[in-house]
């Protein structure tokens, strides 16, 4: 196997997980990227942060781009002799805007790169796998990897899958980012292990539908964006979130939790539009409210 000389850059979108009734299943990639170059080198490792996580996530071999760049060079059959890593982050950390699978993500693509012919030797349906094994499900490393709005689950035997689906062009998203993180394992231990079953019909018959309102009906996703499967249990560790979301749907705006939170996602019909200026307006006081289109390239290199 042979190392490609230089670097090589690439970028990876943040991503918005369930979307309301899709729990660990529907995922898109919104417009709020990631920046990371990655070189071969002799020997060592170098790792440089700049931007979120800068001065707090560790810069050795624990840090999570280097840890899914070593898996893919396992799974491809050699370790360079060093590394250096640079990465540029815009995402926020722990919001809910899938700034983990973006460095998942950003790792596999990297590692792949910088072996020659590794797109021959792992293809995009192996990264996934790999991916989404690194992260533990496949909802936000699908839309990250392969952009726009993804159907994704794990079959019985373990293994991965993705389908991407289709997003009409007036569909666009306002994110409201409190100041306070929320881990997922935290969020998700609010969980319970057992859901009614009326809960889970309904949440069925609003995921089939949200695939719909996407595609080609977005009047429908205030409807399509219900939840009864995790939004509530979730209240005590984000209480704000969920009190934006239920005053946002009160007036007829598509609102819901982003993945495990707290960030609140609303649809909008685009960035620059009336609608989506007057939902920035609506930003509580010491939250960042970004306007985003949902991009159609996942993770691909940058310029």
């Amino acid at each position: 196997m042979t190392f490609v000389q230089g670097p090589v850059r690439a970028t990876v979108p943040a991503t918005s997980a369930n979307l309301g009734p899709g729990f660990d299943t529907l995922g898109l990639a919104l417009e709020l990227r990631d920046t990371l170059e990655a070189e071969v080198l002799d020997g060592g490792l170098v790792v440089e942060v700049s931007g979120y996580g800068e001065g707090q996530v560790p810069l050795d071999e624990r840090h999570l781009v280097v840890r899914a760049m070593r898996a893919t060079f396992e799974r491809l059959g050699q370790q360079p002799a060093g590394l250096r890593l640079s990465c540029t982050n815009v995402i926020p950390h722990a919001r809910g805007l899938g700034s983990s699978s973006a460095a998942i993500v950003g790792g596999v693509w990297l590692a792949r790169e910088l072996v020659a012919g590794g797109r021959l030797l792992l293809d995009d349906a192996a990264l996934l796998d790999l991916a989404a094994r690194l992260e533990g499900h496949p909802d936000n490393v699908a839309p990250a990897l392969l952009g726009g709005f993804v159907i994704s689950g794990q079959d019985a035997d373990g293994g991965f899958w993705a389908v991407p689906g289709s997003v009409d062009p007036r569909v666009g998203a306002v994110v409201f980012v409190p100041p306070t993180p929320v881990e997922t394992e935290a969020a998700r231990g609010l969980l319970p292990d057992v859901v009614p079953h009326g809960d889970a019909a309904a949440n069925a018959g609003r995921a089939a539908l949200l695939v719909a309102a996407l595609s080609s009906r977005p009047e429908e996703l205030l409807r399509a964006t219900e939840d009864r499967l995790h939004q509530e249990y979730r209240r005590p560790a984000m209480p704000e979130s969920l009190a934006l979301v239920e005053t946002l749907r009160a007036d007829g705006v598509p609102a819901i939790i982003s993945g495990a939170g707290p960030t609140v996602l609303a649809f909008t019909d685009g960035p620059g539009t009336t609608t989506a200026d007057a939902l920035l307006a609506r930003c509580p006081a010491g939250w960042e409210a970004h306007s985003l289109a949902v991009t159609r390239p996942g993770a691909t290199r940058a310029d």
